[in-house]
């Protein structure tokens, strides 16, 4: 079985030395050196350049190299009738849950403030935390393991996102109750996935419909956020600082605003990166499923969108 690992400016050497390890039948090429496109059953995907699809006229099925797959849904030439995989990675859960509860923590013992106060040498005790009720929106494998994780340190959460679950251990809002559980939070973490119902969510609407001084956390998709929204929830104080580690366009442009707003923290697109040792293996098994005519694990539903 023929594979292409189609990543343009990623390091996916390592992705192709696991998969032959673990299925002697797989042989990978790496993209651009593909010799014979036709012979191609399955692809693996992040950030592939538009178009190049309709080159691969035999694919059996399509494998994200990460949990998300918009990158994927958002290409026309995806025939519908191809599976779409993803990979899963405790290691990626563990990591983005680390981060969130980091900038939780930052904002909540006012960190930034006590690291101007030092370069001012300003002894201020006035104010040593700020009250915060935390939701999460994308209760999905990462939101709901951040949602347990912060309901155990002893924080109040919520959770938000676009079907009903039972047995949700905590307020949980869905579908036309986004209003209710803004006003019931503020601070405001993105998990969702990027869907076109979710694209743009975080916009003017969504910041009126906050408390005044919420704090926002994305570290789902740069599209989720309107980025010129939150410039101008900023000025308002509408919005009181924001945690971003991904953006509309990455690397983030040097003449972004971004750069140079003291309420904005930013890292760059680092807060859960996958991990080839864990996903690899998982990507190997299906090739070894779809040649023993087995059902492929981790398939999407393309009506929900992961």
């Amino acid at each position: 079985m023929k594979v292409a690992i189609i990543a343009p400016g990623r390091n996916v050497a390592v992705w192709k030395k696991i998969i032959e390890q673990h299925n002697q039948m797989v042989q990978v090429e790496i993209y651009p050196d593909i010799s014979h496109r036709d012979d191609i059953e399955m692809v693996m995907l992040w950030q592939h350049p538009s178009g190049i699809l309709k080159d691969f006229k035999n694919l059996k099925f399509i494998s994200s190299m990460g949990a998300g797959v918009d990158h994927i849904l958002k290409d026309p030439d995806v025939s519908s009738d191809i599976p779409i995989t993803r990979v899963k990675d405790d290691q990626l859960t563990f990591s983005m849950t680390n981060y969130v509860i980091m900038g939780i923590l930052n904002h909540h013992r006012r960190l930034n403030h006590f690291a101007d106060n030092k370069k001012n040498k300003n002894w201020d005790m006035t104010m040593p935390e700020v009250d915060v009720k935390i939701g999460v929106m994308g209760v999905g494998e990462l939101g709901g393991d951040v949602l347990d994780k912060l309901k155990y340190m002893g924080f109040r959460v919520a959770g938000y996102g676009y079907s009903k679950k039972a047995s949700i251990p905590y307020p949980y809002y869905y579908g036309d109750q986004l209003a209710d559980f803004l006003r019931q939070v503020n601070v405001v973490v993105c998990l969702l996935p990027l869907t076109p119902k979710t694209e743009g969510i975080m916009d003017n609407k969504f910041f009126e419909q906050c408390q005044t001084g919420t704090y926002i956390i994305n570290v789902a998709r740069g599209k989720h956020l309107v980025e010129e929204d939150l410039m101008e929830a900023l000025v308002s104080g509408k919005i009181s600082g924001a945690l971003l580690d991904v953006y509309r366009k990455e690397p983030l442009p040097e003449t972004h605003p971004f750069w140079e707003h003291p309420a904005i923290m930013m890292t760059p697109h680092i807060a859960s990166v996958t991990n080839p040792e864990a996903a690899a293996p998982q990507i190997a098994e299906n090739c070894s499923r779809f040649l023993a005519n087995k059902p492929l694990n981790n398939i999407i539903d393309r009506n929900k969108g992961y």
